[in-house]
């Protein structure tokens, strides 16, 4: 999902603290949920499968559980806004239709 070059932007909205928090939950997600496709598996199931690195990480930063879920979901959320906007942005300076319209 991360991607170095041109595409590292679409951290730039995140402090370091934010961007690391994010990385971290992704790569464990990586290895917990493999190839699950998100849009067939519970939401519930998902969270529970991170519930372990996001109990660390509410550990290490005396937050609440529920505090770390909401944090990740946000930051999930920026970086596919930033993803969606250079995506758009490639597809106009290629000249292709932008097919994320339709």
């Amino acid at each position: 999902m991360f991607q170095t070059g041109k595409n590292y932007g679409q951290f730039d909205a995140l402090n370091e603290e934010e961007r690391d928090m994010l990385i971290r939950i992704n790569a464990y997600s990586e290895q917990v949920l493999g190839d699950i496709d998100p849009q067939k598996t519970r939401i519930s199931f998902q969270l529970d499968k991170l519930k372990p690195i996001m109990q660390e990480i509410a550990d290490e930063k005396s937050m609440a559980l529920e505090d770390v879920f909401i944090k990740y979901m946000d930051l999930a959320s920026i970086v596919s806004a930033k993803q969606d906007a250079m995506l758009k942005e490639d597809l106009d300076e290629q000249g292709l239709v932008d097919f994320t319209k339709y």
